[in-house]
């Protein structure tokens, strides 16, 4: 921490600074009232972000399903069309970079719908889905004009294919949202630290060993509160890639 009368850096366990020698026992209740405030302040801010966000999409719905459907559904298409092209009828190579460029290319639109639209994970699934099912519509009609073939699949294996591409596109975008969420809302949380830990961290806090000060106590419980705030959407990034990632590749390393 740094000392509130000289500024110079000092341990957090220390009760009188060591460069101006002055108490600290009073300063440190007032320091740590403060950064509750400056945390509950700043939740609050994000708070009031979102609920702003989703004002502003009840109160201009066409002009909000405009925007989402040029920037988070037609973009993401054209570039998975365009990636379905330049592999499969210019390069003609592995599709492997085919299933690749469909976990790698809706990703980034995942996490720009969490970060700039405040859409949360159930409404990023639709929009994946959707976007998924139009690019693979798209791109089974341009492979059956290329090589003058039935459009739609035939045989249930095919249809199992553009079932798990599709799966492997829509569980990106969800990638890419819980990473939104992790960057833009969890992190900045825990780096701003202060707050009070809740009564689960304190006592799970306490049942790690009981015989430590108020401050190393608290300090530990803020730990465990993080740890656990950040378990769940580290969690579902793991999930939803792992998913992605096999129902992109499952077909590519079976053959």
């Amino acid at each position: 921490m740094e000392c509130p009368f000289c500024a110079e850096t000092i341990r957090n366990e220390a009760i009188a600074c060591k460069h101006c020698s002055r108490d600290l026992r009073v300063a440190r209740p007032v320091i740590a009232e403060i950064q509750e405030i400056v945390s509950e302040l700043d939740g609050l801010r994000r708070e009031l972000d979102h609920v702003s966000r989703k004002l502003d999409r009840i109160s201009h719905p066409f002009r909000t399903a405009l925007t989402c459907a040029g920037a988070y559904v037609l973009i993401p298409v054209a570039l998975l069309v365009a990636a379905h092209v330049l592999v499969t009828i210019v390069l003609n190579v592995t599709p492997l970079y085919l299933r690749l460029a469909s976990i790698i290319i809706p990703l980034p639109f995942g996490l720009a719908i969490h970060a700039r639209e405040k859409i949360g994970i159930r409404d990023t699934l639709l929009v994946g889905t959707m976007t998924a099912t139009i690019a693979i519509l798209c791109m089974l009609t341009v492979t059956g004009v290329n090589d003058d073939v039935p459009i739609m699949p035939g045989p249930w294996i095919e249809w199992r294919e553009a079932i798990e591409y599709a799966v492997s596109i829509a569980l990106a975008f969800v990638t890419g949202n819980i990473l939104g969420s992790l960057i833009f809302q969890i992190v900045p949380k825990i780096m701003a630290g202060g707050g009070k830990p809740n009564a689960l961290a304190y006592s799970m806090a306490r049942a790690l060993g009981q015989h430590v000060g108020e401050e190393q106590l608290r300090r530990r419980a803020r730990i465990i509160q993080d740890l656990l705030v950040t378990a769940g959407p580290l969690g579902g990034v793991v999930v939803t890639a792992g998913g992605s990632l096999y129902a992109g590749l499952k077909a590519v390393f079976a053959w």
